[in-house]
């Protein structure tokens, strides 16, 4: 009985080692086809009206019209809408990483191109995979577990010279103090952590410092 169990959880991890590998080739190419992409994270609950949403799609349609980059979301409601549909509107690629769930996601309707993998891990490593700059409105637990991991990332040098962009300061500046006064302070973080992460309601600086970003290669990941 022992021996069936074990040769059965063999093949069942097989089958699942398979799937993420399958789902990451997938979500690997799929980026690579856009070699200039901007990522866009944020809510998945705010409507197309709220102030967030409108600067969303105001900043996704200057990418996509002034710098020729791809707009890559999670192909959501809220946020991830307002970017792809400020990029569609300007004539840009309007990507997305979606994710299947339990009960179907709901897709927004301005997406050019997308992929659908099953996993989390799956689509977050590839929605930063070869970004250019990493954009981050506010949001709830999905996307601080993004924000933080990507400045996981960057504090290791896991990712280097890719910009974390933060919109909507009245959002950003309560992280930033909560790193100051909580982490900084108890030595859980060094104080130049906390700089990894660029807070600006500027949309004109935005689109500057995505322009003056490194452009990111195929040639620079190791396997």
């Amino acid at each position: 009985m022992e021996k069936e169990q074990k040769q059965r959880l063999e093949k069942l991890t097989k089958l699942r080692v398979d799937k993420i590998a399958s789902q990451f080739k997938e979500g690997f190419e799929f980026i690579a086809e856009y070699p200039r992409s901007v990522t866009f994270f944020g809510s998945s609950l705010l409507p197309q009206d709220d102030p967030t949403c409108i600067s969303a799609r105001t900043l996704a349609g200057r990418i996509a019209k002034e710098l020729g980059y791809a707009v890559l979301t999670g192909g959501g409601p809220g946020i991830m809408e307002a970017a792809n549909r400020g990029a569609k509107e300007n004539g840009g690629a309007s990507l997305a990483l979606t994710i299947k769930l339990p009960h179907p996601q709901i897709t927004n309707d301005y997406l050019t191109k997308q992929v659908d993998p099953d996993y989390f891990f799956v689509r977050k490593v590839c929605l930063s995979f070869l970004a250019e700059a990493l954009i981050f409105y506010p949001g709830g637990f999905g996307t601080l577990d993004e924000f933080y991991e990507l400045m996981t990332l960057s504090q290791t040098k896991k990712i280097v010279g890719v910009p974390v962009i933060c919109v909507g300061s009245g959002y950003w500046k309560n992280v930033e103090t909560f790193m100051k006064e909580e982490l900084v302070k108890k030595g859980l973080i060094m104080p130049e952590d906390v700089d990894l992460m660029k807070i600006t309601d500027n949309l004109d600086e935005v689109v500057e410092i995505i322009k003056n970003a490194p452009v990111r290669v195929v040639e620079e990941f190791h396997v």
